[in-house]
């Protein structure tokens, strides 16, 4: 009897991590996606198995390394492209809220990363192409003849000073689309390969390729452009797909990783622009097709064969975060640069205190908010928290964010002047800016238990004290997508963050919040 093939569903990380990008070395491979304003930066992956990847860190752990204290929302860090090349791993990205391109390197994935060497050229989703000969190419995003049409713009580069060896140049116009970015180069066979993505991030994103005898062209383009698109396949449950970046196996088989979103009730997706992984095969005529072998090319499947590589799953993450480490693990992030004093787990043995800062989840300033991203449309989201308000305005509790004009709180204040033991627990809606009581509950001396029931549609609000569980309400999923927020803002190219958050405005001293976990199941 034949042995089964092995597979593996889409997307291989699911949530907001966009914009991938992949080396590999040897047998490993390296990932890393945009991380716009959370800190810390640009988050890496190892994977054996190109399907099972871990976290080993953020290659930007550092304020120095990434300043975003005057990021907005949807800006900060934008599209990383990571290479590696004679015992030393590259990461050229953009900063855009300050810096602008810039160039990190470090001989472990794993980290200390350099400090930023800073690129003397604008535009955005800078990439590297190492040569056979060793010699380093830059290209990245440029001016056009108008905005939505950018060119991409290449030279020869000395990466150590992070200089250019040739005057930068225009090498290729796209096919027509807007919005051609995301360029990557490649080598294979007797062609150099630029990948780049057409249409912008959303439901007209797709892939096209151009190639050349030369590095910097001039580049032919492809006769099957797009070579990847959902945009003709409105039913698929992927969409908005692109922005590629492939890596040949040790095997021979070549795989790319790009982008993708998953609407739910319509066009409306909340979790992101995830990770997607499809293989793609070079033709007679030398040019590749992206998508399952024997399909319809151009097209993402929910399922596949696994690559021709030993399958490595790694230990799965504990649902429950017990904070008594000295340091939070990988998955977690903070909005913009974090203030260290509003954050400890050394303050009381056992918890993660938040001391809270003057800023609300509506605000641009720094916040005491720390959270992970959702990562699937059902999980059960929960906290145990210790909180004594002081003050009338201060408040602590669980926050779904996607961002500040757009965020449900769920949160405990105190209730009155006289008493100071009377508490409650609020429900807050915030769309588009606009702060909505959902309701409110007297709440009983002691821990308290917050939850929230996630499911594709929306999210139910509860909390547990004693034996006693209310449910405050119901709220939609849909409020927190893209689209939605399409209605009164720019386009979103965040996901949703889940998180604990503690703010503090009254006279009297703050009060601190104690987590005793956090569960997300």
């Amino acid at each position: 009897m034949a042995k089964p093939t092995r597979t593996f569903e889409n997307p291989i990380l699911p949530g907001f991590y966009p914009d991938p990008s992949i080396c590999r070395v040897g047998d490993d491979y390296y990932l890393v996606t945009s991380s716009f304003e959370y800190f810390p930066g640009i988050p890496i992956f190892h994977s054996r198995d190109l399907v099972n990847f871990r976290q080993l860190g953020h290659v930007l752990d550092r304020k120095g390394q990434l300043p975003l204290a005057d990021a907005k929302s949807s800006a900060g860090i934008f599209a990383p492209t990571i290479r590696y090349h004679a015992g030393r791993f590259y990461v050229v990205c953009t900063n855009i809220s300050g810096g602008g391109n810039f160039i990190v390197t470090a001989t472990r994935p794993e980290g200390p990363w350099s400090e930023p060497k800073y690129i003397d050229q604008e535009g955005f989703d800078p990439s590297l192409f190492f040569d056979v000969d060793g010699t380093a190419y830059f290209t990245r995003d440029g001016n056009g003849a108008d905005v939505s049409h950018p060119l991409i713009i290449g030279a020869q580069m000395d990466v150590a000073k992070g200089r250019f060896l040739s005057k930068p140049k225009s090498i290729f116009a796209g096919t027509g689309g807007v919005w051609t970015e995301a360029s990557h180069l490649y080598r294979v066979g007797g062609y150099y390969y630029l990948v780049t993505a057409e249409g912008g991030t959303y439901y007209e994103h797709s892939v096209v390729v151009a190639r050349s005898k030369k590095p910097l062209g001039p580049f032919t383009t492809c006769p099957h452009n797009p070579v990847l698109s959902h945009r003709e396949r409105p039913r698929h449950p992927f969409q908005a797909v692109g922005h590629a970046d492939w890596v040949e196996t040790q095997n021979g088989e070549c795989y790319a990783v790009l982008l993708g979103i998953r609407p739910k009730g319509g066009r409306f997706h909340h979790l992101g622009r995830e990770t997607f992984l499809v293989p793609v095969t070079f033709g007679n005529d030398g040019w590749p097709r992206f998508g399952k072998p024997g399909s319809t090319p151009g097209e993402v499947p929910i399922t596949l064969p696994a690559p021709n590589l030993p399958a490595t799953p790694w230990p799965k993450a504990k649902p429950r975060t017990s904070f008594d480490g000295q340091k939070l693990s990988h998955e977690w992030i903070y909005v913009r640069n974090p203030e260290p004093k509003a954050f400890s787990l050394r303050a009381r043995t056992g918890y993660l205190r938040l001391n809270g800062l003057a800023a609300t989840m509506s605000d641009n300033g720094p916040l005491c908010f720390v959270g992970r991203r959702q990562q699937h449309f059902e999980c059960r989201i929960s906290t145990l928290m210790e909180f004594a308000p002081q003050a009338m305005a201060d408040e602590a509790g669980l926050v779904i964010r996607s961002n500040e004009q757009f965020h449900y709180d769920l949160v405990v204040r105190r209730s009155s002047l006289e008493n100071e033991l009377a508490r409650e627990v609020l429900l807050f809606s915030v769309i588009a800016g606009k702060k909505k009581l959902v309701q409110k509950l007297t709440l009983p001396n002691g821990p308290i238990e917050l939850q929230i029931h996630a499911t594709a549609k929306d999210y139910e609000f509860a909390f547990a004290a004693g034996k006693r569980r209310k449910v405050l309400g119901t709220l939609p999923t849909r409020a927190l997508s893209c689209e939605y927020q399409m209605k009164s803002a720019p386009i979103t190219f965040t996901g949703v963050v889940v998180g604990l958050y503690a703010s503090g405005q009254g006279e009297k001293a703050q009060s601190p919040a104690d987590f005793r976990w956090f569960e997300y199941a």
